[in-house]
C-alpha cells in the first residue's frame, strides 16, 4: 500500500514539474518577445522612417500594457484557474505576434506591441500560481528561481540565435517565429497543465482588487520594497532588451552577431543568477544586506559600463580611447548576477504581510516591476535622444542607487518592518 502511494506521489510530483515548465516556457516566451527590439532597433526604425529613439519611447507600450494588465489576469485566475487563462494569453500572444510582425508603421507596431503586453501579462504569474498552490514554502522558493531561470533562456534566444535570423530573414521574422512558439506552447499546456477548479475566494471587481493592491504597495511597510522594483527590473530589462544591443552596435562597433554573442553571456548570467542567489541567501541569511549589496554593486557597474565609452573617464583612465569589447563583457555578465537577487523581493514580500493580503501584496511588487520597465524605456528614449547612450546607462545607474538608498530607509532595523526583514 505504502509503494503504491509513494508511486502516485511519484507520478504527481512528475506531472506538475512537466506543469510548471510547460508554463515557465510562456514566460520564456514573453522574455523573449520584450528584447526582441535590442538587436533589431535600427533596422525597425528604417523601415518605420523614425528615429531610433522615438522607437525607443514606443516599445514602452508593451511594459505599460504588460503592468496594467497584473491584476486583471490575476483576479482571471483567481476565478477561472491557471489552465484557461494561460491557453487565452498563449492564444493572444499569437496575434500579438503577427500584427507586430506585418506592422507598416508606428501606429501598427504600437497596437501590436499593446497587443503582445497584454497577452504576456500574465506568463510569469501562471507557474508562479500554480507552484504556490501546490508546493511547500520552501520547494517553492526554489521553483519561483527556477522558473525565472527558464523564462531568462527566451533572452538567450534573442541574443546570438536572433541576431543571425534578423540579420538572414529580416527583423520581421523574430516575431514570426515567436507566433510559432507560441502555438507550440499553448500545445504544451494543454496537454500537461491541469484543469483545476478555480478558488473563487474574491469576488470583488478588477477596480476593487487593483485600489487594493495599490494601497498596499503603497502602505509603509511595502515601500521600500516597491521602491526597489521599479528600478531593479527596469534596469537589467531595459539594458538587455533595449539599449544594449544598440550600445555595442553603435557605440563599441560591433556587428549584429557579435553583439548578440556578448549579449548572450549576458543573459546565461541572468539565467544561473536567481538560483546562485537563492543558495547564498539560504547560505548567509541577511535577505535585506544581500539585496541592497547586490543592487548596489549593479548601480555601480553599470556607470563603469558607461565611463567606458570614447573620450569618458574609464577610458581616459586607460589611456584608450574606447575600452574593448571585453571590458563590456565581463561588466555585463557581472551585472546579469548582481541584479538576479530581485526574487529576493517576492520573498521578504511574503514575510511582511499576514496570508489574507500575501496574494495582493506580490501583486504589488510584481505590477512595479513592470511599471518601473515601461517607465525607465520611456524616460531613457527622452534622454538617448537629448544627450547619448553613455547618458542612459548613466541615468539607469543613478536610478538604481536612489531605489536602494529608499529600500535601505524603508527597511531600517530602526523600523517595525526592519525586525522582520533583518531575520529573513
Amino acid at each position: 500500500m505504502s509503494a503504491v502511494a509513494n508511486e502516485d506521489a511519484g507520478d504527481g510530483t512528475r506531472a506538475l514539474i512537466f506543469a510548471l515548465v510547460a508554463l515557465a516556457c510562456g514566460h520564456m516566451l514573453s522574455t523573449l518577445l520584450r528584447t526582441i527590439p535590442a538587436l533589431s532597433l535600427d533596422l525597425m526604425a528604417a523601415d518605420f522612417k523614425l528615429e531610433p529613439q522615438v522607437l525607443a519611447s514606443l516599445t514602452s507600450v508593451y511594459h505599460f500594457a504588460f503592468a496594467a494588465s497584473q491584476i486583471p489576469v490575476g483576479a482571471a485566475m483567481d476565478r477561472f484557474g491557471v489552465r484557461p487563462v494561460s491557453l487565452s494569453l498563449l492564444a493572444g500572444t499569437v496575434v500579438g505576434a503577427i500584427a507586430s510582425g506585418f506592422a507598416t508603421g508606428p501606429e501598427s507596431f504600437a497596437v501590436g506591441q499593446l497587443l503582445l503586453g497584454i497577452a504576456t501579462s500574465g506568463m510569469l504569474m501562471c507557474p508562479m500560481t500554480l507552484a504556490a498552490k501546490q508546493l511547500s514554502a520552501a520547494r517553492f522558493g526554489l521553483w519561483s528561481g527556477a522558473i525565472l531561470s527558464i523564462g531568462n533562456i527566451g533572452m538567450l534566444l534573442s541574443s546570438s540565435p536572433l541576431a543571425f535570423v534578423v540579420d538572414t530573414y529580416g527583423w520581421r521574422a523574430g516575431f514570426w517565429i515567436a507566433a510559432l512558439g507560441a502555438v507550440a506552447v499553448a500545445l504544451a499546456v494543454f496537454a500537461l497543465v491541469p484543469n483545476q477548479q478555480a478558488d473563487h475566494k474574491d469576488e470583488s471587481s478588477p477596480l476593487s482588487q487593483m485600489i487594493e493592491v495599490l494601497r498596499l504597495g503603497l502602505s509603509r511597510p511595502l515601500r521600500g520594497l516597491i521602491a526597489l522594483a521599479l528600478v531593479s527590473l527596469a534596469t537589467s530589462l531595459v539594458l538587455r532588451g533595449l539599449w544594449g544591443g544598440p550600445w555595442l552596435m553603435q557605440v563599441k562597433g560591433l556587428t549584429r552577431v557579435e553583439a548578440g554573442n556578448l549579449l548572450g553571456a549576458y543573459t546565461l548570467a541572468m539565467i544561473a543568477g536567481p538560483l546562485c542567489m537563492g543558495v547564498i541567501d539560504r547560505k548567509i541569511g541577511r535577505r535585506r544586506e544581500l539585496v541592497a549589496g547586490t543592487h548596489t554593486i549593479a548601480a555601480l557597474l553599470v556607470a563603469l559600463l558607461a565611463l567606458g565609452a570614447p573620450h569618458y573617464a574609464v577610458a581616459w583612465l586607460f589611456g584608450v580611447s574606447v575600452m574593448p569589447p571585453q571590458y563590456d563583457l565581463v561588466l555585463f555578465v557581472l551585472i546579469g548576477l548582481a541584479t538576479s537577487a530581485q526574487p529576493l523581493l517576492f520573498g521578504m514580500c511574503r514575510q511582511l504581510v499576514d496570508a489574507q493580503t500575501a496574494g495582493k501584496a506580490l501583486a504589488a511588487v510584481n505590477l512595479a516591476f513592470f511599471l518601473g520597465t515601461a517607465l525607465m524605456q520611456s524616460t531613457t528614449g527622452a534622454v538617448a535622444a537629448f544627450a547619448g547612450l553613455p547618458a542612459v546607462l548613466l541615468f539607469m545607474a543613478a536610478a538604481l542607487f536612489v531605489g536602494v538608498l529608499i529600500f535601505l530607509a524603508y527597511t531600517s532595523p530602526t523600523r517595525a518592518i526592519g525586525s522582520s526583514t533583518s531575520s529573513a
